[in-house]
């Protein structure tokens, strides 16, 4: 399952994103959007999942919490 995370501090990267849902199942992909002209985070990413399950645990766990200060989004993704 692919899920839309958003709200992400700037400082977030791929491999932080990566590690913090890693904690729930076993991920496909994981990206964070940048600007192209800057190179730096949009404040959303991407992350795919292997077992929807799983995914829907991350999202349960997941939406809401604050890291950094800031409160993020995780839902399914809308392809």
């Amino acid at each position: 399952m692919k899920l839309f995370v958003a709200g992400l501090s700037g400082d977030f990267d791929n491999t932080d994103l990566k590690e913090m849902f890693e904690l729930y199942g076993e991920i496909k992909l994981s990206q964070i959007i940048v600007d192209r002209t800057t190179g730096k985070s949009k404040g959303f990413g991407f992350v795919t999942m292997l077992n929807d399950e799983d995914a829907k645990e991350a999202i349960r766990l997941l939406n809401g919490v604050k890291i950094f200060g800031k409160k993020i989004l995780v839902q399914k993704s809308n392809e």
